[in-house]
């Protein structure tokens, strides 16, 4: 058996990818806040850690996928936290937070003789199931990226390292991201125009996926928006307001103006305001559609 491992964070990302790490031949020691969400980990093999430090082996690799910046601080750096007692080993952190979390941590852990590895990933619940997450990677150094390369190999179809700065694949995490909203926006402005013309949104939505739009952001998306119903949830629109907030702050650090950032984000808060938790979150398309009258 390959070397085991601590991971902690079994929401619906989370579950999926440590489900695939076990498959993958590694030990297993899992922690969550709710220990019942860890069961079907246990049934194939996992052990149960009862606090973050004790997912942890010495020197060894712990993999973190929780909620947000705070999420990752407390799991590491609290009163539980498992950064004491990882000693020369690696923090493989997967959730999206901000650039300069990754860099703080970073340095908090170089500090203690520890290595952390920024890689915040892409794809919904489904797509980390069949272990075909994008994977963006940085921080540490090439010898620590290395080590955990194939644990990232287990969860994802590919992994793109962008060098030695922690803080450059969360960049890359919220950049896709606000692309990803930019899309479902401008798939929202445009059906809901032709629909105020009389062209059904459907006809709208298989144009455009069968020509210059070709590719399964647009496809997969955008027959969420041309069906308006928002099933699956692959992310909750809470979860990825919070993400544009990053997008937000991380330009305001650098004098970017990101206009159409902010656009999403409000349409984002008006959509967790009314309470649409129930839905996946490109179901923001809906205040476009209820703006214009529909």
């Amino acid at each position: 058996m390959k070397e085991t491992i601590g991971f902690i964070g079994l929401g619906g990302m989370g579950l999926a990818m440590a489900t695939n790490v076990l498959k993958a031949g590694f030990g297993l020691h899992v922690y969550n806040r709710t220990a019942d969400k860890a069961r079907p980990l246990l049934e194939l093999g996992a052990s149960l850690a009862r606090s973050p430090a004790e997912a942890v082996s010495p020197g060894g690799v712990v993999v973190t996928m929780v909620t947000n910046d705070l999420a990752v601080e407390e799991v590491t750096l609290g009163t539980s936290g498992f950064l004491a007692r990882l000693g020369d080993g690696v923090h493989l952190s997967m959730s999206t937070i901000a650039p300069r979390t990754a860099r703080h941590l970073a340095d908090v852990h170089r500090e203690r003789g520890s290595r952390y590895v920024a890689s915040p990933v892409f794809g919904k619940p489904d797509v980390a199931e069949a272990a075909k997450l994008w994977i963006a990677t940085s921080g540490g150094d090439a010898a620590t990226r290395e080590r955990v390369r194939p644990i990232q190999e287990a969860m994802g179809q590919r992994v793109f390292d962008f060098g030695d700065d922690p803080g450059a694949a969360s960049v890359i995490k919220l950049a896709g991201n606000f692309m990803l909203g930019a899309a479902i926006e401008a798939m929202a402005e445009a059906f809901t125009l032709a629909q105020k013309h009389g062209v059904p949104r459907r006809q709208t939505y298989e144009f455009i996926t069968q020509t210059f739009f070709d590719c399964f952001v647009y496809r997969g998306y955008g027959e969420l928006i041309a069906s308006d119903h928002y099933q699956p949830v692959g992310a909750k629109p809470s979860l990825i307001r919070k993400d544009f907030g990053l997008v937000l702050d991380a330009a305001a650090e650098e004098l970017v103006s990101m206009p159409l950032a902010n656009l999403v984000h409000d349409r984002l808060t008006a959509t967790v305001a009314k309470g649409r938790e129930d839905a996946d979150w490109a179901g923001f398309a809906r205040e476009v559609s209820e703006s214009a009258g529909l």
